[in-house]
């Protein structure tokens, strides 16, 4: 029994780890989350992933899907489009996420060249090597559910919702700042319906249903926010809003006092299945 209807209001992917996002209006729901959504990583010279934490300007590398989603494009200002096959074998490396040591391919010298004369430091562009044993979340959050992931910071589905969005908006008014978007917390899936500011806190498990069955995603953990958000997407620039006000009201007993906002989500049920903006929705609520 549901404790709530809703709806996706919208989709994202983000192929490239820490760079531009995309909007989607359909997604296919595979075991590591949406299909493409960080199946591919820039790493430095050691191999260790870097994002707008070091390299705000990341924020303006905008990576499109190519026709048939046969290949992946880069796009940067004052930049040639850079066009790679993500069918390409590729040079096997070994790379790290956070503490995790991962297989990957290394998509060669025309990639890191790119990408090094943009952003102004040695860097390379790998793949997800996916035959591999699976890099899993936590199960401290995920407890009986193996979850595995691709490059993500550790969980397959980040949920957000327009209603926290609105009220962190309008607490940035009141402060004099100018409003923000949603790409800036890097969600895969908005939700719209929700009474209560960030109620997507309190759910417990969404139930869509798609076509073939239903999809079933399971919200595990906060998501604790640091300096990404205060990029601005527009100008790749590092700033102090909306994380001075999300300071202020979002600090998170659950996470040791951490400023949260969205909750990370696991797969239940429905890989192969279709998400779309739009698609109307169930919750069951977890106080």
């Amino acid at each position: 029994m549901s404790d709530i209807t809703l709806r996706i209001a919208s989709l994202h992917i983000h192929p490239v780890k820490s760079c531009a996002g995309l909007d989607v209006g359909q997604a296919l729901l595979t075991p590591t989350g949406l299909q493409f959504d960080r199946r591919w990583m820039v790493v430095d010279p050691d191999r260790r992933f870097v994002t707008q934490r070091q390299l705000p300007r990341m924020a303006l590398v905008k990576p499109t899907l190519g026709a048939g989603l046969e290949g992946l494009v880069l796009t940067a200002p004052g930049q040639p489009a850079l066009t790679l096959d993500h069918h390409a074998a590729g040079r096997p490396c070994r790379v790290t996420v956070w503490n995790d040591d991962v297989a990957a391919r290394d998509l060669g010298d025309e990639a890191a060249q790119w990408l090094s004369r943009f952003l102004g430091r040695p860097l390379r562009l790998v793949a997800f090597e996916p035959e591999q044993p699976p890099r899993l979340s936590s199960r401290e959050w995920t407890g009986e559910i193996e979850a595995p992931n691709h490059f993500s910071d550790g969980f397959p589905v980040l949920v957000a919702s327009t209603a926290g969005l609105a009220e962190l908006n309008r607490r940035l008014a009141e402060r004099g700042q100018p409003a923000v978007g949603i790409e800036r917390f890097r969600p895969n899936l908005v939700l719209d319906g929700l009474e209560d500011a960030n109620g997507e806190d309190f759910i417990d498990v969404l139930r869509f249903g798609a076509e073939g069955g239903p999809v079933v995603l399971k919200l595990v953990k906060p998501c604790v926010r640091c300096t990404i958000p205060s990029v601005d997407p527009a100008s790749g620039e590092q700033g102090h809003e909306p994380g001075d006000t999300l300071s202020g009201y979002r600090a998170d007993s659950r996470m040791r006092g951490g400023i949260t906002f969205g909750m990370n989500a696991v797969v239940v049920e429905g890989v192969g299945r279709v998400l779309r903006a739009g698609m109307p929705g169930e919750a069951t609520l977890a106080f």
